[in-house]
């Protein structure tokens, strides 16, 4: 293997685990109702299989881009990813994959780690007696 060969192949191997790194830093900073719809949708996207680890890693840094500028500027998860979470990631991992597929399993968990996560910014139960 050439020095170039190997500069080329120490990359692939090295920079996104560097960028893997450096998103999940980021994503620990994040206010905890915003981590917790981030790391959600981080396992949702597991699913999709990314043709490459630059796509994979602009895809999660993407991720992060989206959610530390909605804490900043207070936006509600909601306003995010919508009514349908499953929509939404689907629609935001289009951009970097063909797709994959997505149990039905992963769907309900989505849904349900973002209802989770959203549980603080809306009272949506009805407390009439």
């Amino acid at each position: 293997m050439s020095e170039v060969e190997k500069t080329g192949f120490l990359s692939k191997v090295i920079g996104p685990k560097k960028r893997w790194r450096a998103y999940k830093a980021r994503v620990k900073e994040l206010p905890e109702n915003h981590r917790t719809a981030v790391e959600a949708i981080e396992r949702y996207l597991m699913h999709f299989v990314p043709t490459d680890g630059e796509s994979n890693a602009s895809m999660f840094e993407d991720l992060a881009d989206l959610f530390e500028q909605a804490a900043v500027d207070g936006t509600p998860i909601r306003e995010i990813v919508g009514a349908d979470p499953v929509e939404f990631v689907e629609a935001f991992a289009q951009t970097y994959t063909e797709g994959g597929y997505v149990p039905a399993r992963a769907r309900k968990q989505l849904t349900d780690d973002i209802e989770h996560a959203t549980g603080s910014e809306t009272d949506t139960e009805d407390k009439t007696v």
